[in-house]
């Protein structure tokens, strides 16, 4: 049996509910990030201010590039720069150079870092001086993009808000689209707009078209929305012309996200005939800094709902494609001391999963790279499933108003129908298992007023 056999068969370890680490914080059960988790990223801290690749646990970030200069922590292949030089895959401002190395590099990577971080692990624990160069407390980090993003695509891969949307805009008794329950609808969006949660997000403007004017006009968003979503790097690509199969799919995913695809809902609705949104979701889209590896989300894997038509061949892959991800959406106004939560649904209610889509995106023969980031579209659940406090279950202001016709009441009196220059939104999102959760972290984004726009000229 070789050694990289022996640490995949020890990855199930690697989310044992019974693990503990010697980071306190970690074992609270209310932490985003125990030991079980172990996210990677991408930070940087005051003294060096050098970004490096880290692994959050408890209120920490533990820096991988540190571990691995003190020889506690490796990687399963020699990388070497293009003079042949070695080079560290961890010393990097981009996730892409480690996970490019593989399946194999990931499980070892864990099993290492589950080693080091639990109760036992006296490797690190013990060694002051190299716990001084390689643990950072995550109040004193400066997250990045974790990715080098080369491509990203969204995806309508919700029912219930497909079904919401096409109420609201055609006839309820036609609400999707013939497609729709085929394939996997998505857009080719800008992949150099994602930004980092954190990063303060200007209001569009652009061409918007009042019902009753002969001609657009040009100005500020009026119907700035959110999307609730998750997103999931690709760990391993296809070559140009060489689909991936669904029996492949979930072994080429890295990881996920939180992923807010801010929306322009009056200039998408202008625009997205005949081709689809551009502008109205071209100017950010906001992710969450860590990347929850799938290895930590395997026990929360579940069935997805149930497809009918049942898909084409090409589209059928494994049992347990989707995953009981709990998620919140708070809003917080500029007047507000504490913001009011909005939404709250589950990621499981998804119809299409995550292998689907990557399927389905490669199956003409498109080709994909490491970092390539793939959202999931709004995740809307049932109406139904209101909790006791009668918060929403849809995942956007579009729906959770009826497009404007029943605006939100906060905690702090005020009532939005979309988001007001100045608010500030947060997307939550975690897994509950025996006595620790698996979290994202937060997806923040805060809204700046819009570029003031030059007076028209005249038409004389």
């Amino acid at each position: 049996m070789t050694a990289m056999t022996d640490e995949a068969l020890a990855l199930p370890r690697t989310t044992s509910p019974n693990l503990k680490s010697w980071v306190e914080s970690a074992n609270t059960g209310d932490t985003d990030f125990p030991i079980q988790n172990l996210p990677f990223g991408v930070f940087s801290d005051n003294n060096s201010g050098i970004p490096r690749v880290g692994v959050a646990i408890g209120e920490l970030v533990v820096d991988l590039a540190a571990l691995e200069s003190a020889g506690l922590l490796s990687v399963p292949y020699a990388v070497t720069d293009d003079a042949g030089q070695p080079k560290s895959v961890f010393r990097q401002g981009r996730l892409n150079d480690f996970v490019a190395l593989g399946k194999a590099a990931w499980a070892s990577v864990r099993t290492q870092l589950s080693m080091l971080l639990s109760a036992d692990g006296t490797a690190l624990r013990d060694n002051a001086a190299v716990r001084e160069r390689a643990v950072v407390r995550q109040c004193d980090a400066v997250m990045h993009l974790p990715f080098e993003i080369p491509g990203y695509t969204d995806f309508y891969s919700s029912r219930e808000h497909a079904t919401n949307v096409g109420c609201m805009f055609r006839d309820p008794k036609n609400a999707l689209m013939p497609n729709w329950l085929e394939i996997p609808i998505g857009y080719n969006g800008r992949a150099s707009s994602v930004v980092v949660s954190g990063t303060p997000v200007r209001r569009p403007n652009g061409q918007r078209k009042d019902p009753d004017s002969a001609r657009p006009t040009y100005g500020p968003c009026r119907k700035l929305d959110i999307e609730l979503e998750t997103g999931f790097f690709v760990g391993v690509g296809n070559a140009l012309g060489s689909p991936i199969s669904a029996a492949d799919a979930d072994g080429n995913i890295f990881g996920m996200v939180l992923l807010n695809d801010w929306s322009a809902r009056d200039i998408q609705q202008w625009e997205y005939q005949p081709l689809g949104p551009f502008n109205s979701k071209g100017f950010a889209t906001t992710i969450s800094p860590w990347v929850v590896t799938m290895d930590a989300l395997a026990p929360f894997r579940v069935e997805q709902p149930q497809q009918m038509p049942k898909p084409l061949a090409y589209l059928r892959g494994a049992a347990n494609a989707g995953v009981d991800l709990h998620l919140e959406v708070l809003l917080k106004p500029k007047s507000a001391t504490s913001p009011t939560t909005i939404a709250r649904t589950n990621f499981k209610h998804m119809y299409w999963s995550m292998a689907q889509q990557l399927v389905h995106h490669t199956s003409s023969g498109c080709n994909t790279r490491v970092g390539d980031l793939l959202g999931s579209g709004t995740i809307s659940g049932p109406k139904s499933e209101l909790a006791d406090d009668n918060v929403g279950t849809f995942g956007s202001l579009l729906e959770l108003t009826w497009n404007g016709q029943t605006p939100l009441k906060l905690g702090n009196g005020e009532v939005r129908s979309f988001i007001e220059d100045g608010d500030e939104l947060t997307l939550l999102g975690w897994c509950q298992g025996e006595g620790y959760r698996i979290g994202f972290g937060s997806c923040v984004g805060t809204i700046l007023p819009a570029l003031e726009v030059a007076a028209p000229e005249s038409d004389e």
